[in-house]
């Protein structure tokens, strides 16, 4: 009876140490997208991408001989729900980092989270509220939209357009561009002669467009994400209004061209690289990076990937850097993320520091224009 409760003890015991060594050997990376509702179009193509990159690198052994496990939750767009879900990756998953989420609505409501529970983020979302000021635990992948605003306004100072009407969305990201396209306008010369809004769910804006078409505006600058900017382009296109329409970068992926159909023709944005990635010189050092991603993408869901999947890009493959160069902590994480110099990913090439933990200039970006139901590069 002895032997056998001593060879139970050994089994046991061997057992327990296989499953410590396993979880030790196991990186545990959070996610949060809006998979579904109607911020699907970011997170799903984020979801597909994080997970796309997590296994070919555990194909390819792993980060020094450790397997990444990625554990994803679906917010919906819910700010309520993320916090819940982040706080469920943190107390129940025990992941050591988080990416996402999708919106910047999302993404200021999971902060106070984070910062508490000390566990880096990487936010998907592209308000520059986000990481400033500087919180020490967060950081972010896309763009900021500071950022695309100086864009926009210096090819509208390039082609001498200096009167503009603007109609922002009434959410997290329209509030935020809007904010910046308001107060960067003095320094590029630009004057807003009609400043409006609409709501997320609207499904007409004729109105503050019959009241644009009256001002004296000699561009329209639209910000939003889907569906608005669509129905928006479409009832630019319905009122003969012929005014220059610029839209922000929360629409640079080929669902809006789909959404806005005929009405996206000669619409001009700015955008991260990806979209015309084949049109870049062979010196640009994203650009290796670039079609890689696009290949990838296309070889596992047949479809185009997009900006928005290149933002999960790169926070997962931030995030191996960091444990590449010895992190194995959330805190070591966190430290090596703001150590992060000259990396060329997906958005752009990231130098974050203590003072920056969007790391991107504007130089990020690339001005587009729609031709031919497609992506261009406006000269």
């Amino acid at each position: 009876m002895k032997t056998i409760q001593v060879v139970c003890c050994i089994i046991f015991l061997c057992l327990a140490c296989s499953t410590v060594s396993f979880a030790a050997d196991t990186i545990k990376i959070g996610a949060l997208f809006s998979v579904t509702g109607p911020a699907s179009f970011l997170g799903a193509p984020e979801r597909n991408t994080a997970q796309m990159v997590v296994d070919e690198i555990n194909k390819a052994g792993g980060v020094k001989g450790r397997k990444l496990e990625l554990i994803v939750y679906d917010t919906a767009g819910d700010a309520t729900k993320a916090v819940q879900l982040a706080t469920r990756l943190i107390k129940n998953d025990k992941v050591v980092a988080i990416v996402g989420p999708s919106t910047s609505g999302e993404s200021m409501a999971v902060i106070p989270v984070v910062e508490k529970e000390q566990i880096p983020l990487i936010s998907c979302a592209a308000s520059v509220k986000i990481t400033e000021p500087v919180k020490k635990w967060v950081f972010k992948t896309p763009q900021n939209d500071a950022l695309a605003v100086a864009k926009i306004y210096e090819h509208l100072q390039k082609t001498r357009q200096t009167n503009v009407a603007l109609l922002t969305v009434s959410d997290g990201f329209g509030a935020s561009g809007r904010e910046q396209l308001k107060a960067l306008a003095g320094k590029y010369g630009i004057k807003i002669v009609s400043d409006d809004t609409y709501g997320p769910k609207d499904t007409d804006m004729t109105a503050q467009l019959t009241k644009i078409r009256g001002s004296q505006a000699q561009a329209v600058i639209c910000w939003g994400t889907n569906p608005g900017p669509a129905i928006i382009a479409k009832n630019v296109r319905q009122l003969g209004i012929k005014t220059p329409l610029y839209m922000s970068h929360g629409v640079s992926s080929k669902k809006f061209i789909e959404l806005a159909g005929d009405a996206a023709e000669g619409l001009r944005l700015p955008s991260g690289r990806a979209l015309v990635a084949d049109m870049l010189p062979a010196s640009d050092p994203q650009k290796k990076s670039l079609l890689a991603f696009l290949k990838d993408y296309q070889n596992h869901f047949k479809a185009e990937a997009d900006t928005f999947g290149g933002h999960a890009w790169d926070s997962i493959m931030l995030i191996k850097n960091a444990v590449e160069k010895g992190a194995n902590s959330p805190a070591t994480i966190r430290d090596q993320l703001e150590k992060t110099r000259h990396f060329s990913g997906i958005s752009g090439v990231f130098n974050y520091s203590e003072s920056d933990h969007a790391g991107l200039t504007k130089d990020a970006f690339v001005m587009i224009e729609i031709k031919n139901k497609d992506w261009a590069l406006l000269k």
